[in-house]
């Protein structure tokens, strides 16, 4: 499974990488070029219809996906002001560069991510 600590190299993964604390986080987003994280709840609605788009993402995309659950990492959801799941936020270069809350197309998405890739 590709949830080691990224090697420095910005490459991507082709698929989501959960975030298991708030230094893992941390080493994900400065350690890749761009990063979608999606802070997600596992009773969330919206959150599993975007699920499979996401999953799709990882795999066609250079950005890295990652997720970060809100119950398990209230605080790291709290420093981000995520008030409603899902909130995805882009990183490039370990920078914060877009929030969205709520479903976006594919395309969107996709757009977004290109737009720090390209």
């Amino acid at each position: 499974m590709a949830t080691d600590a990224p090697s420095g190299s910005g490459q991507s993964l082709d698929e989501p990488l959960h975030v298991e604390s708030e230094d893992h986080f941390q080493e994900v987003t400065s350690g890749y070029d761009v990063v979608l994280v999606d802070f997600y709840a596992d009773w969330c609605g919206p959150c599993k219809m975007l699920e499979p788009v996401l999953e799709g993402l990882a795999g066609e995309t250079d950005a890295v996906i990652a997720k970060v659950d809100v119950d398990q990492h209230q605080q790291l959801a709290g420093s981000f002001g995520v008030r409603g799941v899902p909130t995805l936020v882009l990183f490039a270069d370990g920078e914060q560069v877009e929030q969205q809350t709520g479903v976006l197309p594919a395309e969107r998405l996709r757009s977004m991510i290109e737009g720090y890739t390209e």
